[in-house]
């Protein structure tokens, strides 16, 4: 039986149990919720415990392999420049979206905080932009920006220090670059472990959120679900228009071209599954050549995630509105490009320690707290499908865009 399942399963059990509990009434509920409370909080606090360094060893590493490649293929740079722009378009469309759909179809009634057991409405308070407000995310510490929590100028620091790796001589880089992988893979074993005690956790957070707010919680659950889907559809129906203005090519064309590949998306949930059904639409109707797809779909694979941005900054989005937490212009920006940042450190992991490695430096930065982020991971399953059809999506119409770079419309 899968991670995956087991969390879904102890989700359920304990959302029965809870709400069994909050039915009943007596004073025993109290004893029961009192229990498992610090139970499931010392289990978040264990799987927070790696995040930042994981976080930093990540992006470093994953920065590093993109400049890299962009600096010597003049494509492939192409390529990760209209990732880069991409991903934060996304992530855009997320923070314009994403607090209009929760004013009109806002957390249902009894879930607003309650999923994550938090107290009164909070606010963020918005800071208008200035020179002393953005000298404040320069890193002058990093270590201590670490310890703090401030994960902006962690990242901050990451992206530059990645940058800044590869400038040196290629021995070196190598050597830094093994370590800070031989880290990232030390800190995933040690989530692994914690991930292991998953259902044990997500039991006991769904047992005391299913006791305060009984049923209110499985319509949170159910509209959180909603939610993240149609914010990532969104994002992939922007695609289309996209590719016809960019990529010259009729909309019936690239439909058909993209169903095959979209199909087995939807099915498997696996962006490398998918690739050969892309590259025959590469091949076929998509008309890419053949030097352009063999570079431009491994990186976008690699790399490229398009409804990554959206849908973390969709969670951390929608965990404020259930806290009652109020989210400014500045914060909203901070999301928009903490997410799109990232979203590079989710190359190559498992979706459970993706969904962490990514919404976890998002509501941090924003200020939005990460308790209720077990409870969602466990309906994660349907909203994971819809990202993976967006994704394949965007993986082909870049392979087009960036084939029809610089040349005349011929078709």
């Amino acid at each position: 039986m899968s991670l995956t399942v087991r969390i879904l399963i102890a989700l359920v059990l304990g959302l029965g149990c809870g709400i069994a509990l909050a039915e009943a009434g007596g004073a025993w509920e109290a004893d029961v919720v009192a229990v498992a409370q610090p139970i499931g909080k010392a289990w978040l606090g264990g799987l927070q415990m790696p995040l930042i360094p994981l976080i930093f060893a990540l992006l470093v590493t994953g920065i590093t392999q993109a400049a890299t490649t962009a600096r010597t293929n003049g494509m492939a740079g192409r390529a990760i420049a209209l990732f880069a722009i991409l991903l934060v378009a996304s992530a855009t469309v997320a923070a314009l979206v994403g607090p209009l759909m929760l004013h009109f179809w806002p957390v249902p009634t009894g879930a607003v905080g309650a999923l994550a057991g938090s107290g009164p409405i909070a606010e963020v308070p918005d800071v208008r932009p200035s020179a002393e407000w953005l000298l404040g995310f320069i890193p002058v510490n990093p270590l201590k920006s670490a310890s703090e929590g401030q994960v902006v100028a962690v990242v901050l620091f990451a992206l530059i220090f990645g940058f800044a790796v590869t400038r040196i001589a290629q021995e070196r880089r190598a050597m830094l670059t093994d370590f800070f992988q031989a880290l990232a893979d030390a800190l995933l074993v040690l989530v692994g472990w914690v991930l292991w005690l998953a259902p044990l956790g997500v039991f006991a957070l769904a047992l005391v959120a299913g006791a305060r707010s009984g049923l209110a919680t499985a319509g949170a659950l159910l509209h959180y679900i909603g939610f993240i889907v149609l914010i990532c559809v969104i994002v992939t129906l922007l695609v289309y228009p996209l590719v016809m203005i960019a990529g010259r090519i009729a909309p019936g064309r690239f439909i058909r071209a993209a169903i095959p590949a979209q199909a087995i998306a939807f099915s498997t949930q696996s962006s490398i599954a998918s690739l050969p059904a892309m590259i025959q639409a590469c091949d076929g109707p998509l008309i890419v050549r053949e030097t352009t797809r063999s570079i431009v779909l491994p990186l976008a694979i690699s790399l490229f995630r398009i409804t990554s941005p959206p849908a973390n900054l969709g969670v951390a989005l929608y965990v404020a509105a259930m806290n009652g937490v109020v989210l400014g212009p500045t914060q909203l920006i901070m999301g928009v490009l903490v997410a799109a940042i990232v979203s590079l450190a989710a190359v190559g992991l498992p979706s459970q320690i993706t969904f962490f490695t990514t919404t976890g430096p998002i509501c941090l930065a924003m200020g939005v707290p990460v308790e209720a982020l077990p409870l969602l991971l466990a309906v994660e399953t349907v909203p994971d499908i819809f990202r993976t059809v967006g994704n394949v999506t965007a993986d082909m119409a870049t392979a087009r865009i960036v084939d029809q770079t610089g040349v005349p419309s011929t078709h």
